[in-house]
């Protein structure tokens, strides 16, 4: 189990939908300075910082980013939001990003919903949460 430190960003997911997986996968393999940590949604320490955010641990439909964590500017982002953040600090072609976030947020999160309400179906389920790869072992909290 790796801890996270003061000031990392903190990626927040669902550990037994395949469509999160594949998308930390997306994020591992860009990721290049790295910059991301990852948390499964049914970990202790994203149950905790969803507490603190008055959200609820149990809703797994949610993608969450947590930025500077344990920093007085720290920062909890959900759904496009936090979707926006991760490819614009991927960078690269993925900075391209910012256009959408033109849109309005409301109709945003609702192409947001519609993909989190069919994901299971589309994209699989597992049991429990997949253990990352030795070599990416150490980006993930509590991956036990």
């Amino acid at each position: 189990m790796s801890s996270p430190s003061k000031g990392e960003a903190i990626i927040l997911y669902d550990g037994v939908c395949g469509l999160c997986n594949r998308l930390n996968q997306f994020v591992l393999a860009r990721d290049s300075a790295p910059q991301f940590r990852f948390a499964a949604l049914q970990s202790r320490f994203a149950g905790e910082v969803l507490a603190r955010y008055g959200k609820d641990p149990k809703d797994l439909d949610t993608f969450y980013l947590l930025e500077d964590y344990g920093l007085p500017s720290e920062r909890l982002r959900s759904k496009s939001d936090a979707a926006l953040r991760v490819l614009r600090r991927i960078g690269g072609v993925w900075k391209i990003s910012r256009i959408l976030a033109w849109l309005p947020r409301s109709l945003l999160d609702l192409g947001y919903d519609l993909v989190a309400r069919t994901r299971y179906r589309i994209f699989g389920k597992t049991d429990r949460c997949r253990v990352p790869s030795p070599r990416d072992r150490a980006r993930f909290i509590e991956y036990e």
